[in-house]
């Protein structure tokens, strides 16, 4: 144990041995780097630049809407579902193609990789900001209580009177013309009635992120240079950006034949729904039903076991490691075994949440947060003496932010999460443990993405809220702070698939690799952060103050996320020591 603590150690501390030299875009020589991530400049070949950032906030309008429409309003597609958005791979793709062009007509236009880079991570963080299990939650709920509260449910007296003014809307005259459609937000009044609300979660999502980005910063090195992460899932937009965009992947055959696949199946399937006669090639996870064939006790227990052959999965797959691909498929059929146990002993009639699988699902992310932590407990020893002394074995004067800007940006962004919290009256002690577990689940998250790349991380029912609750009973959280909690059920409450966070970090691993200058990528992504949750607000206001909120699919997932309020003020429960046990379980 001492052995392994020294090589730890060494590993910790030792900085890695810097590259000799860099091959830049186009043939051109660079001189030899400085370090990781520090570049001698060639044009701008490896710094984050202005219109690197102009451009990225400009797309971020485009996308956000989109999503809102196809995901929201459609509910199709889905690209915010997936740890790569293919939304936003498109969009670096087309401006690819521009950019060979550019190359060979004005090539001091052309955009670098590193511009590309920059623009790709801001699209994510504001998709992520957009998607599924984010702001689509986020914007419904400021409004459904006020608006569906009748003398029958008790809402006003439930909901209405304990949520906070200026972070919901609440008039009904403002509200008719939204539910009900054919109006539009372009109005001063409809403008007002939204902008302070809108403003102050935008301000919540930039110090949450800020945190987030701050904590990252902190974790770069141990992660990307001592413990060499394989980061698989940047391995896409580095090959389409290199270069800028180089005519050798566009000759790669696989990539066609595995692209004419893809096509040839949607196009004859599309065909399908118009001609019934043309062949249908079932892919859908909903389509085949493998549980059906389970009909009689205790095996019915295993309920649904679809089957999908997304071929964006089987793709993926094969970059997956090999230990991933094992607990996909091991844990699944290990969760389907917990259940037929279950109903065989009878258990889940004496708890009808057994076995509690919110509940391991927490632990093992638990788990996943402390080992982390101790693993990289040299490196952040180290961080801690060079913000109080200066004097380490680090530098950080390449990295987006200073350990000390870190440090005090990590300050700041709790700071106001705990001042914004407090002025919609939860309890400060509340506070304090809700957002100290949604970190270990997003910093576990950030982690898990880094070193494995799963291509997707859907957690449904692993809320916060929910372990709270097993810990501390009802009877101890005040309505305010059960208000605050469905609230807060856009950024953990549903799935976390799109959660930004991950991006921030895998920004800076994509740096690394292509020799980035890291400067100023911090605040690229603060400001997709901020703009981008500005923009989810507005794309989903809009559509739905024009095609009607009342019967639109996003409604579906405010009741739920306020029917399990309702259900915890209605009920009030003590602690659960069962439900406690299996954290345990699954840690």
């Amino acid at each position: 144990m001492a052995l392994e603590d020294r090589r730890l150690k060494a590993t910790a501390l030792d900085p890695p041995a810097p590259p000799l030299s860099k091959e830049a875009p186009d043939g051109e020589t660079a001189a030899p780097l400085a370090g990781i991530g520090a570049p001698e400049t060639y044009r701008d070949a490896g710094r984050v630049t202005a219109r690197s950032i102009l451009m990225g906030l400009a797309l971020i309008p485009l996308n956000t809407y989109w999503i809102m429409e196809v995901e929201g309003i459609w509910h199709s597609g889905h690209p915010t579902a997936m740890s790569i958005m293919w939304n936003v791979v498109f969009n670096i793709f087309v401006l690819v193609l521009i950019n060979m062009g550019v190359k060979k007509v004005a090539p001091r236009w052309a955009l670098t990789q590193a511009e590309l880079i920059v623009i790709y991570v801001m699209l994510s963080i504001a998709s992520g900001l957009a998607g599924h299990d984010t702001l689509q939650l986020g914007f419904p709920a400021m409004t459904h209580t006020f608006w569906f509260a009748t003398d029958e449910n008790h809402w006003a007296d439930m909901f209405n009177r304990y949520l906070p003014t200026w972070l919901t809307v609440g008039s009904h005259a403002a509200l008719k013309p939204y539910y009900e459609g054919n109006s539009t937000l372009y109005t001063p009044e409809h403008i007002m009635t939204w902008l302070a609300p809108v403003l102050w979660w935008s301000f919540f999502i930039l110090a949450l992120g800020m945190v987030l980005l701050c904590m990252s910063v902190i974790i770069r090195k141990q992660w990307t240079e001592n413990e060499k992460l394989s980061f698989p899932l940047i391995e896409l937009p580095l090959a389409i950006t290199q270069h800028g965009g180089a005519a050798d992947f566009f000759r790669n055959h696989l990539l066609w034949i595995g692209f004419t696949l893809g096509l040839t199946l949607d196009l004859v399937n599309g065909l399908h729904n118009l001609y019934p006669n043309v062949p249908y090639f079932a892919v859908r996870h909903d389509e085949r039903d493998f549980g059906s064939a389970f009909s009689s006790p205790p095996w019915n227990a295993i309920g649904g076991m679809p089957f999908g052959l997304y071929p964006f999965i089987i793709g993926l797959g094969f970059i997956l490691p090999t230990d991933l691909s094992f607990s996909l498929w091991f844990f699944y059929l290990f969760k389907k075994m917990q259940l037929v146990a279950a109903a065989a002993a009878g258990a889940n009639q004496l708890y009808p949440r057994f076995p509690f699988f919110s509940e391991q699902t927490y632990g093992a992310w638990l788990a996943i947060f402390i080992f982390t932590t101790w693993t990289a407990r040299f490196h952040l020893r180290e961080v801690w003496r060079h913000v109080v002394t200066g004097r380490s074995t680090l530098d950080d004067r390449n990295e987006p932010l200073t350990y000390r800007q870190a440090v005090g940006g990590i300050a700041l962004g709790i700071a106001f999460l705990i001042y914004f919290c407090l002025r919609a009256n939860m309890t400060l002690w509340v506070i304090l443990l809700f957002f100290a577990m949604y970190l270990i689940l997003a910093v576990g998250i950030i982690r898990v993405r880094a070193e494995l790349g799963p291509p997707a991380h859907e957690m449904a029912g692993t809320n916060v809220p929910i372990i709270m609750i097993d810990f501390l009973g009802t009877r101890s959280i005040n309505q305010y702070n059960m208000v605050m909690f469905a609230m807060f059920y856009w950024f953990t409450g549903r799935g976390y698939r799109t959660q930004p966070w991950p991006y921030q970090l895998e920004a800076m691993k994509m740096g690394e690799r292509t020799g980035m200058n890291y400067k100023g990528l911090g605040l690229a992504m603060l400001l997709a952060l901020w703009f981008g949750g500005l923009a989810s607000y507005w794309a989903g206001v809009s559509l739905f103050y024009h095609q009607g909120a009342a019967s639109n699919n996003l409604i579906g997932h405010a009741w739920g996320q306020w029917g399990e309020a309702q259900d915890r003020i209605q009920n009030p429960r003590g602690p659960d020591g069962m439900a406690m046990a299996f954290v345990g379980v699954g840690f």
